[in-house]
């Protein structure tokens, strides 16, 4: 089972924790930060994007290079689990959703006030899609 399954199954056991802005700890409340490191951490990945995104974006390139240095790849290709997925929810608001197991997808909601899973289309425009590079997935 590779880091990026294990992630996403994480991901999926946090279903209907509260939304927090700025939230890193399951039992307190996450955002979509908190969500992603949470479940790679989980999964035995630490991952520290935290400082480096905000509400409001203007440039992407600090979030992705830490990404990067942390272990993950760019690039698009068929949606597995545990993959990342930066997408624009609004004006210079960038969002983080994880792959989940299944066909779902899984992120912090804060109209919704809780982390939740959907099924189908992005309803947004993906910005970018990282995955844990080859040499650090587990077989």
């Amino acid at each position: 089972m590779t880091t990026g399954f294990r992630a996403a199954r994480a991901a999926r056991a946090m279903i209907g924790t509260p939304f927090r802005l700025h939230g890193r700890a399951v039992g307190h409340g996450l955002d979509c930060v908190g969500l992603i490191e949470c479940a790679y951490a989980a999964a035995g990945h630490v991952l520290d994007l935290a400082g480096l995104y905000g509400l409001r974006n203007r440039s992407l390139d600090r979030i992705e290079q830490s990404a990067l240095r942390q272990g993950f790849s760019r690039g698009e290709r068929q949606l597995q689990p545990g993959d990342i997925l930066m997408v624009l929810a609004g004006p210079l608001q960038q969002h983080l959703v994880i792959a989940g197991p299944g066909n779902d997808l899984i992120h912090a909601h804060a109209g919704l006030g809780r982390v939740v899973a959907f099924t189908g289309r992005i309803p947004w425009p993906v910005i970018s899609q990282w995955h844990l590079a080859p040499k650090r997935q587990d077989r």
